[in-house]
């Protein structure tokens, strides 16, 4: 998965309005951003990259960039 069609995932399952360049914020820092995001983004992740993300290494993620190296990897 690009790092385009990783930013448009987000933006189009979860509603949050994120650039390439927000990839590296916190996301503390991501407006709208809570933790339903977080199993959302899981799902979302699995269904369109066609793996499995690790759970563990989710909740250690702290930016979205972070979230997206666990399936361009």
């Amino acid at each position: 998965m690009t790092t385009a069609d990783f930013v448009r995932l987000v933006r189009d399952e979860l509603g949050l309005e994120v650039a390439e360049g927000d990839l590296d914020r916190d996301l503390d820092e991501l407006g709208g951003w809570d933790s339903v995001h977080l199993l959302a983004i899981a799902v979302s992740l699995e269904r369109h990259a066609g793996t499995q993300v690790s759970l563990p290494d989710l909740l250690t993620a702290r930016t979205l960039g972070a979230i997206h190296g666990l399936v361009a990897a």
